[in-house]
């Protein structure tokens, strides 16, 4: 199964980088490089690595993601990773999007009566892969590999993954994200708030008052969730917008800065170098040179593809 998994990923993804699919929220990943530690975001999400590793690191919590472990993430959190890869074993691995609407219809259908969870959940959590979930990933990469079955077989397939998570060792964080059960519930809720708001005038005062929580309270599980404060949490949701404004959409530095909410070029760029450890304006030029590098192998492909 692992082989047949990794043989497919590899006829699927064909070059380095994230490639979107036919079936919404669903992207496959890879990488022949590995990457050393470096600022990422993940939205809530399933993340199955098939080859390779990933390491995430946030506060003192490290998640080791592998062909043996999947990381699921309730909420979206910025956090830091690496990735081990070589272009003999190139990092492949597959993303399936957290659909709170497709969780709440799942919940309804099991008609689910355990109530909150015993412990407070958590944002991030690394399991092991089992058997079921497995087959479903597989059946999935089968299922993308025909344009018809992506059509009307992926969607139910994304479906029943979701479900083995759900009702996994990972269910109650989702569940709790969802029905906004214990602080961490509250706190998910607030943070969907910033991801829809965050070009605006986001304060903590009205954060913390829309979680029906006090300040005191709302930044001690605020950092509980993210270890981050509430503020430092929508600066960096600002600048990892702004880096894929840059980096995908070729969008310059200070038109960039202004679509992120930030009024002065200077501070943007200051903040931008701190998290990146690269200006805006390096990341642009890597993008860019990156893009060059890519057109004359897309040329080449466009050609073979007419001439057969």
């Amino acid at each position: 199964m692992q082989r047949r998994v990794v043989d497919l990923l590899m006829q699927l993804t064909q070059r380095d980088g994230a490639h979107h699919t036919a079936i919404e929220g669903v992207r496959l990943f890879r990488g022949s490089q590995a990457h050393p530690r470096q600022p990422v975001m993940y939205e809530p999400s399933i993340f199955i690595v098939c080859q390779g590793r990933k390491r995430g690191f946030l506060g003192d919590q490290v998640f080791i993601y592998d062909a043996q472990q999947y990381l699921v993430l309730s909420v979206p959190l910025p956090f830091e990773c690496e990735t081990e890869a070589t272009p003999e074993k190139p990092l492949l691995a597959i993303s399936v999007r957290v659909d709170l609407t497709m969780v709440a219809e799942l919940l309804m259908a099991l008609d689910d009566t355990r109530g909150s969870a015993v412990a407070e959940p958590v944002g991030i959590y690394a399991t092991p892969l089992d058997a079921p979930l497995s087959n479903a990933v597989l059946r999935l990469l089968e299922a993308l590999a025909h344009a018809g079955d992506a059509r009307i077989l992926g969607p139910a397939i994304v479906r029943e993954i979701c479900y083995r998570v759900l009702t996994g060792e990972q269910g109650d964080a989702i569940r709790a994200a969802l029905t906004h059960q214990h602080h961490f519930g509250r706190i998910a809720k607030a943070l969907r708030r910033i991801h829809a708001d965050y070009r605006g005038d986001l304060d903590v005062v009205t954060l913390a008052s829309e979680a029906g929580m006090s300040l005191a309270v709302f930044h001690a599980h605020f950092k509980a969730v993210t270890s981050t404060s509430p503020m430092q949490y929508v600066k960096t949701t600002r600048l990892h917008h702004a880096r894929i404004l840059i980096a995908h959409d070729g969008m310059n530095v200070s038109a960039a800065a202004t679509r992120v909410g930030y009024e002065s070029a200077s501070q943007f760029s200051r903040e931008f170098k701190r998290l990146f450890g690269c200006s805006p304006a390096d990341e642009m030029r890597r993008a860019r040179s990156a893009a060059e590098a890519a057109t004359p192998r897309v040329e080449v492909v466009a050609r073979y593809a007419t001439a057969a």
